[in-house]
């Protein structure tokens, strides 16, 4: 049986196919469009997945889509017609809408056959219900407690429960207007990071502050002293009044701004974007993370008290905030953590085809994602003719090609390079899926070298200074340079570096003196491993650091976006397959 997930017209747009309860496929949209958080229908991601499973459109069973507008619909219409003011902004909900009732003509579309062709029943699963199905159907644990939070989906900003066996049980949720991941979103605007997705540049920000301006956080996001949730004061948002315009077509999603004046008189002006950061700046930013933490801590602690179970799973782009997620079993009585890697928007697509499988065809579990890597993946020959395609380019850059065969010679080769200061694109095999490059699209420094930061900065990422890099570690070797009581493989969780060794690693070491490490298991992705254990051979070191394969665009896919990265930017090394690149000086 074969279910296709799809998050469409909204941010992170995705899709996902698992055939007989495994996954086969999943992936974003922006990495074949090139549009960062692209939103609109993932046509491409569609088209992938099915091809990925080697089935026929008329072989898809079920289509699942992480939307469902009826849900709370008596609260949508309610606010809907008696307080927005905006008709263009009633028009753009309302043809939202439409599209997402019109999912099989889409579907089709993207494998260009008629509706006719399709045999499938599609479903529509709200939007939360699939970030929690997202998360436990695959976390591996028989029972869980999971909580979701996010800025609002299906006019819901959080939802809790209990997952058991095959089924999860919704034990609660906050509904429109109060979001914690709304307040975040409004912060980080008012601190001057207008796009979307930029949270996680405040994330990093707020490590250079201190938490002066906590008391006016926590009195403009109320945590609840009995049950489970917050509050905002609305006076400091503008959401509940007039809407927020977004844009959701074929492009990157714009939001408007959502906070108010009042903010402002409470924290001083906004930051222009471009401007100079300055002390108060850093500060709000700390105190923003700090409310954001009593927030978590509040709720993950009291669903340990509500459901007594020795396990979480967190979701929801919410669940991003790294650094929080490294805090939370050291306050709270859990004992384990799981964060699907693609927490944000994108990984309902994943979600709304496991509540499916699970909750509404009550079939077993078998399935744990301990990888990411499930995008598109290319050959040989393929990475061989993009080469010959570039062929004048490289010649014209001075840019040597060799091969070597030997999987492990080529990783001590590349090994070599990295120990030697060079700046190395290591593309091979399935590309990941969700926001972090994890070793198969990565750009690969040398940890021990404080100025790698910077290099990464002038010469490829050209991001803000106070932004971490993160780093690779060998499975085996994390609790040799972290103090990880939860050691990550999707580099969602931030731990403590141990003082000894914050002077042996201190290009992914942070301010604060933290890092969210990637634990790299030899079983599932060996070349990596082999990687990362080459370079411990000549250094002792058994760390990395590892960026995206990208410049200021979606993580490259193909060889040829790997190629052309690397041909404008100043990388020395690229690896690919089989094949290395050399940049002669």
């Amino acid at each position: 049986m074969n279910i296709l997930g799809i998050n469409a017209y909204h941010g992170d747009a995705s899709a996902a196919l698992i055939s007989d309860g495994k996954l086969v496929a999943a992936v974003e949209e922006e990495r074949f469009n090139r549009v960062k958080h692209i939103a609109g229908f993932p046509y491409n991601a569609v088209r992938y997945c099915v091809e990925a499973a080697g089935i026929k459109p008329e072989e898809i069973d079920h289509v699942a889509v992480s939307r469902n507008p009826s849900a709370h619909i008596h609260k949508k219409l309610l606010f809907t017609f008696s307080r927005l003011p905006s008709l263009s902004l009633l028009r753009n909900r309302l043809a939202n809408v439409v599209k997402i009732r019109d999912v099989r003509g889409e579907v089709a579309k993207a494998l260009d056959i008629g509706p006719e062709g399709l045999r499938c029943e599609v479903h529509n699963v709200e939007h939360h219900r699939a970030h929690m199905a997202s998360s436990y159907f695959v976390s591996g644990f028989d029972e869980a407690a999971i909580l979701s939070v996010d800025g609002f989906g299906d006019f819901v900003s959080a939802m809790w429960g209990l997952g058991q066996g095959n089924k999860i049980k919704v034990g609660g949720c906050i509904e429109f207007p109060h979001s914690l991941g709304l307040a975040y979103t409004a912060i980080t605007q008012f601190l001057g990071f207008p796009k979307y997705g930029d949270e996680y540049k405040v994330m990093g920000l707020a490590s250079y502050g201190e938490p002066v301006y906590l008391d006016k956080l926590r009195r403009m996001v109320n945590v609840s002293n009995n049950g489970i949730g917050y509050k905002l004061d609305l006076s400091c948002f503008i959401h509940h009044r007039e809407g927020v315009m977004m844009t959701w077509e074929e492009g990157p999603p714009i939001m408007a701004n959502a906070y108010s004046p009042e903010m402002g008189e409470r924290l001083g002006p906004p930051r222009e974007p471009g401007a100079e950061i300055e002390r108060r700046h850093e500060n709000i930013a700390a105190s923003l993370q700090a409310v954001l933490e009593e927030a978590i801590f509040s709720m993950t602690g009291k669903l340990h008290g509500l459901y007594n179970v020795s396990n979480l799973c967190m979701t929801g782009g919410v669940a991003l905030n790294c650094v929080a997620n490294g805090k939370i079993l050291g306050q709270t009585p859990f004992r384990d953590l799981y964060v699907q890697p693609a927490s944000h928007d994108g990984g309902t697509s994943l979600g709304a085809a496991y509540w499916v499988w699970h909750q509404l065809l009550d079939k077993p579990r078998d399935f744990n994602m301990n990888h990411v890597y499930w995008g598109p993946g290319f050959g040989e020959e393929e990475d061989r003719r993009a080469l010959e395609a570039r062929s004048g380019k490289l010649e014209s850059q001075r840019c040597s090609l060799g091969k070597i065969e030997d999987p492990q010679e080529l990783c001590a080769w590349t090994a070599g390079e990295i120990g030697q200061g060079k700046v190395v694109g290591w593309f091979q095999d399935r590309m990941e899926w969700g926001p972090r490059a994890l070793g198969n699209r990565s750009i690969v420094v040398d940890p021990r070298k404080a100025e790698m930061k910077e290099v990464l900065n002038s010469r490829i990422k050209r991001r803000e200074p106070f932004r971490p890099f993160a780093p690779s570690v060998l499975e085996e070797a994390v609790g040799h340079y972290f103090e990880a009581n939860c050691p990550s493989p999707f580099m969602l969780v931030a731990q403590n570096v141990m003082q000894s060794k914050q002077s042996v690693i201190p290009a992914v070491t942070h301010v604060d003196g933290t890092a969210r490490p990637q634990a790299v298991s030899r079983e599932t992705n060996p070349a990596y491993w082999m990687l990362i254990k080459e370079f411990e051979k000549l250094t002792g070191v058994p760390v990395v650091l590892n960026t995206s394969f990208n410049e200021n665009e979606p993580i490259v896919c193909t060889p040829e976006e790997a190629l052309d990265c690397f041909l404008r930017t100043k990388m020395d090394v690229l690896v690919m397959g089989p094949y290395t690149l050399h940049r002669e000086v």
